[in-house]
């Protein structure tokens, strides 16, 4: 018996097109990156050591992770980036991002404040080329906090008068002159960099802890191991505030120094205004103040204090005599920090060879 359908024909359920081979590996490759981008901006991400400022405690060739969690994520400031990269496009020197869109930064809420003595990741504060957060990122130790007043007293770091501990393997540069001329594998035992060996009257100059030096100086091929330290009194236009005709001061005899903290008024005086005038019209994102011949004016009148608007540190590196650090170009400001550095996960000595390369004592190290 045939049966007649009365009205329209039932629906029939249409086969789902089915995704071509480059369809489905683009959408598998988006969403990597979206959440590689997430990952890297909200909790960890890996850097690696390039320069031995923090030597010994991280060497050159340490491949490290770095915590967005304890400080809190910073929201972009610059929106318009390619994502997974930070000034140039991989293996180029093209610009990754336009800033054509600056946006303010807000901090989302992190487990911890910058403590005395973390290792700290921060983009480089007096890098002007860039925007903020794609400033070259730099790790040092923060050694003064908000509100402290520093200083450093032949090498010896006083925070608010008292002296503070110092890091366990912090070097500085010593003179070895020896009794017979020294090969590369000397240092290359003593793990000693030889890239940042350099000749020195008779000698050669090189970073070492103190312990170290002294053990050096026992041996029977060496004549003498000095410490080469700038005396008090002796002026060094590089470093901060660079005026040196009113601040007599070096890397190893410094300050004192008054740390910016949010909410602070300070005088502003001829003699303070160097301390305080890259903060006033760089990093607090102000309107309408100059400077003109040692006096800070705001929409054409003269300031005589001024009252910070976020907190400030100040970082060193464990490499005393061998670090470019706050000491030269002043104070680290919130919104530049990036991470707290935790983990070691991967370490390559750059000056060994095969399996030697890789420094198996250090991986998966805490950093402290």
């Amino acid at each position: 018996m045939k049966v007649k359908f009365l009205g329209n024909k039932p629906e029939t359920k249409k086969e789902k097109k089915k995704k071509s081979f480059l369809r489905e590996w683009g959408d598998a490759i988006l969403f990597a990156v979206i959440a590689a981008s997430l990952i890297r901006w909200a909790t960890f991400e890996a850097y690696t050591i390039p320069t031995p400022s923090m030597e010994k405690s991280l060497l050159v060739g340490d491949f490290l992770f770095v915590s967005k969690l304890h400080y809190g994520p910073r929201t972009p400031m610059t929106p318009l980036q390619i994502p997974l990269t930070h000034q140039v496009i991989w293996g180029t020197d093209i610009p990754a991002y336009s800033d054509a869109i600056q946006l303010k930064s807000y901090r989302l809420p992190g487990f911890s404040e910058v403590k005395r003595f973390d290792v700290v990741v921060f983009n480089h504060p007096v890098e002007d080329q860039y925007p903020a957060d794609l400033r070259t990122n730099f790790i040092k130790r923060c050694i003064g906090l908000p509100g402290d007043s520093l200083q450093v007293k032949d090498m010896q770091v006083y925070i608010d008068g008292k002296p503070i501990d110092n890091p366990g393997k912090m070097q500085y540069k010593y003179a070895i002159v020896p009794k017979i001329q020294l090969k590369d594998k000397f240092f290359q035992d003593r793990h000693i960099n030889l890239k940042d060996i350099y000749p020195f009257k008779g000698g050669y100059a090189v970073d070492a802890t103190p312990e170290l030096a002294a053990e050096i100086k026992q041996l029977p091929i060496i004549k003498d191991v000095m410490l080469l330290k700038e005396l008090p009194g002796e002026a060094d236009p590089r470093v901060f505030p660079q005026v040196p005709s009113k601040y007599v001061w070096n890397k190893d005899n410094y300050g004192p120094i008054y740390i910016p903290e949010e909410g602070a008024t300070v005088a502003i005086t001829p003699a303070s205004l160097p301390f305080y005038e890259k903060v006033i019209l760089d990093y607090e994102h102000n309107e309408g103040y100059t400077v003109k011949d040692g006096k800070l004016y705001k929409d054409g009148q003269e300031v005589h204090q001024y009252t910070f608007k976020q907190d400030y540190y100040f970082m060193m590196g464990d490499n005393r005599h061998n670090s470019e650090d706050s000491r030269f170009w002043g104070y680290v400001p919130k919104d530049h920090i990036v991470g707290k550095a935790v983990l070691i996960w991967m370490s390559v000595n750059p000056e060994g060879s095969g399996f030697g390369k890789i420094r198996w004592d250090r991986l998966f190290n805490i950093i402290e």
